[in-house]
């Protein structure tokens, strides 16, 4: 399939209203697609589904799954495929949002000081108006900018529109490991070849990935974290650990490894449940699946091996395996009637500053916005 047909395929979805998604893993050409004829809702019940899982941040509510029954794929190579790492400056917010999320964050920061809390992620979303740019055009604006994200369009008349361009890995699973990663602590990318990191960052950062470790240990063998390296996401910067083990799929099932890991303490806080209980309480807004989880679910992936003399001559150099790859739902936009909602967040700690976190969110909104423009 040719790039023109794959985007006139899912131009015929979204003005036909059925389902469809479409996406390209961090650092890859291939573009791929899944879609249904009909616009039943089909959610995600064990996590022993095949297709394109998409849940919320709030695992009371269900996932959605859109089945593997029809694919579609194609080579993609973007015009530009360099991040752009210029800061994009929006129109300017009124003062009244910025009161509003200043005021949220100093609750979160006498929520850690006076009852235990370690850490908590507090978000707020933008909206913008829908007549600014159609939502395929938005969706070729993410791949050509942000070449080592995970960039997708997800579709569903009875659900909603949402895109985005996430740099976390949930979990991938691969020869009987588990992979992810714990993503905190954010600056923005200034080409410097000496970067510093404050106190406040590294001790996030090193939160996170001990939570991780110990939700794992009960489920998983061998595991090993890697050290702490610096991840840029188009004009920002993460302190990034990648993290893997060995399960027994006999016995631990992907489900269970799943809800060890969503919400991560990188999206909600620490203890996790008292500070999704502080977010649900104070946000005062439903995050839907901002900060939910997406991806590859039990994909059938044929592979190719080395092609040996007695590989050829017995013809068993091809295999088909399942695959799963699942992504954290940041830096995203949900397109409602409304107008275009643009999600971002950050992770408080007793050390932080309301007026900090407000100017972090303000560069975060940057990574969307500027698609929209």
């Amino acid at each position: 399939m040719t790039n023109t047909s794959f985007f006139e395929h899912i131009t015929n979805q979204f003005d036909d209203v059925l389902p469809f998604v479409a996406y390209r893993k961090p650092g890859e050409s291939h573009l791929y697609g899944f879609y249904q004829e009909t616009d039943v809702v089909h959610y995600l019940e064990n996590f022993e589904e095949s297709g394109f899982a998409f849940a919320p941040f709030d695992e009371c509510q269900k996932g959605i799954l859109i089945p593997e029954t029809y694919a579609i794929q194609c080579e993609y190579i973007a015009t530009d495929s360099s991040e752009t790492v210029q800061e994009f400056i929006l129109p300017k917010e009124d003062q009244t949002d910025k009161e509003i999320h200043i005021s949220l964050v100093q609750s979160g920061i006498d929520e850690i000081l006076e009852n235990g809390l370690k850490k908590v992620v507090l978000s707020r979303k933008r909206t913008f108006p829908n007549t600014l740019t159609a939502p395929i055009t938005i969706f070729k604006k993410l791949l050509q900018t942000y070449a080592n994200a995970f960039v997708y369009i997800w579709y569903h008349p009875k659900v909603g529109l949402w895109l985005g361009a996430t740099p976390e890995t949930l979990l991938s699973v691969k020869n009987k490991r588990v992979y992810t990663m714990s993503l905190a602590g954010t600056q923005k990318y200034t080409n410097a070849s000496n970067i510093i990191w404050g106190t406040k960052e590294i001790e996030e950062q090193q939160l996170v990935t001990d939570t991780i470790v110990s939700r794992l240990e009960p489920l998983v063998q061998e595991i090993i974290v890697g050290t702490v390296e610096n991840h840029q996401a188009g004009s920002l910067l993460h302190l990034k650990t990648a993290i893997s083990a060995k399960f027994d799929e006999t016995k631990v099932t992907l489900q269970s490894i799943i809800k060890a890991l969503h919400p991560t303490p990188a999206v909600c806080g620490l203890p996790v449940d008292d500070a999704k209980a502080f977010i649900l309480e104070n946000e005062h807004y439903d995050r839907s699946f901002y900060t939910g989880f997406l991806g590859e679910l039990n994909i059938t992936r044929e592979t190719t091996r080395s092609r040996t003399r007695r590989n050829v001559e017995n013809l068993a150099y091809r295999s088909v395996k399942k695959s799963t790859h699942l992504f954290v739902n940041l830096r995203c936009m949900e397109r409602t009637a409304a107008g275009t909602h643009v999600y971002v967040g950050g992770g408080i700690t007793a050390a932080s500053i309301p007026d900090a976190e407000w100017e972090e969110t303000v560069h975060k909104l940057g990574t969307m916005g500027k698609v929209l423009f």
